[in-house]
């Protein structure tokens, strides 16, 4: 009895044994599993991470070209300027209303010509900028100063050359192709503001020109409906003179049919007058005459 007790201790020892073994295999197992999936993840998370890196590189590359453009070579910045400038006029006016370079009569070339009616007349938009002295506005003792000088001296330029009394508006614009140097001029410059108010050089960035060209825009297009319900309203002038005439007209013919008709009606009685007497005649008996 007490080998068997034993013996059946020793196959339940061995059975744990087997369920202990097994139970570490399955273990071992979805750990290598998990394992797997984990290094799966951490290689799409760092291939991400690797894209979003470069792309971050390209940004800076283009943050670090567009500082070149801006505080680089004139004819560069200049360039960059006019393109922005056309892009938004190109996008937001329709093509009748604006042109790019086109020689004014006095022989000066804007950058862009608004198409107004007179009055106000075309409006011109200038994407010039002096920015040689803004770079150097925290950089050099005087710079300030020399940067509000230059502004106001390019805003002398652009009302003396592109505001042309009987041509053009008596206002024009002067485009500025960065949005924190505008908040900068409006911020610390105050006074040049003021003084651009009153030479009528009125300065816009990209944003501001955007909504001052969509006003543009809602303006000609009330002015091209005005005109149209003018000639509308000629043309029904027209039309109510042509059938006033034409009532007169069939009035007159309507007379003229009345009268006929009563010309008719008068002969139609003489005729019935006329031809019973005829029947009278005819029925009297005159007799051989010899």
């Amino acid at each position: 009895m007490t080998t068997y007790i034993f013996v059946l201790l020793v196959i339940i020892l061995i059975l744990l044994l087997v369920l202990i073994f097994r139970k570490q295999t399955v273990d071992i197992s979805a750990l290598r599993e998990d394992n797997a999936i984990l290094r799966e993840r951490l290689a799409e998370r760092l291939g991400t991470l690797n894209q979003n890196a470069m792309e971050l590189k390209n940004i800076s590359n283009d943050i670090a070209n567009f500082k070149n453009i801006l505080m680089g070579n004139k004819q560069a910045r200049g360039t960059f300027g006019e393109r922005q400038l056309e892009d938004l006029v190109a996008d937001v006016m329709p093509p009748e209303s604006y042109a790019f370079q086109e020689v004014l009569e006095t022989g000066v070339r804007p950058d862009c010509i608004i198409r107004l009616p007179y009055p106000p007349g075309d409006m011109v938009i200038d994407s010039k900028f002096p920015l040689e002295s803004y770079s150097k506005i925290d950089q050099e003792i005087g710079a300030r100063k020399q940067f509000e000088l230059d502004v106001r001296k390019h805003i002398d330029a652009i009302a003396e050359k592109y505001i042309i009394p009987g041509r053009t508006a008596d206002s024009a614009m002067m485009f500025i192709a960065s949005e924190s140097i505008f908040e900068t001029l409006h911020r610390d410059f105050p006074a040049t503001i003021e003084y651009a108010n009153k030479r009528k050089v009125f300065i816009v960035s990209p944003s501001t020109l955007w909504a001052t060209l969509n006003t543009i825009r809602a303006v000609l297009s009330d002015i091209k409906i005005k005109r149209v319900a003018d000639k509308i309203k000629k043309e029904l002038d027209y039309l109510l003179t042509d059938l006033s005439r034409l009532n007169d007209r069939a009035y007159k013919v309507q007379q003229h049919f009345s009268l006929a008709t009563k010309d008719i009606e008068d002969l139609q009685i003489s005729i019935n007058k006329i031809t019973p007497r005829a029947e009278k005649i005819k029925e009297m008996d005159f007799g051989d005459q010899e």
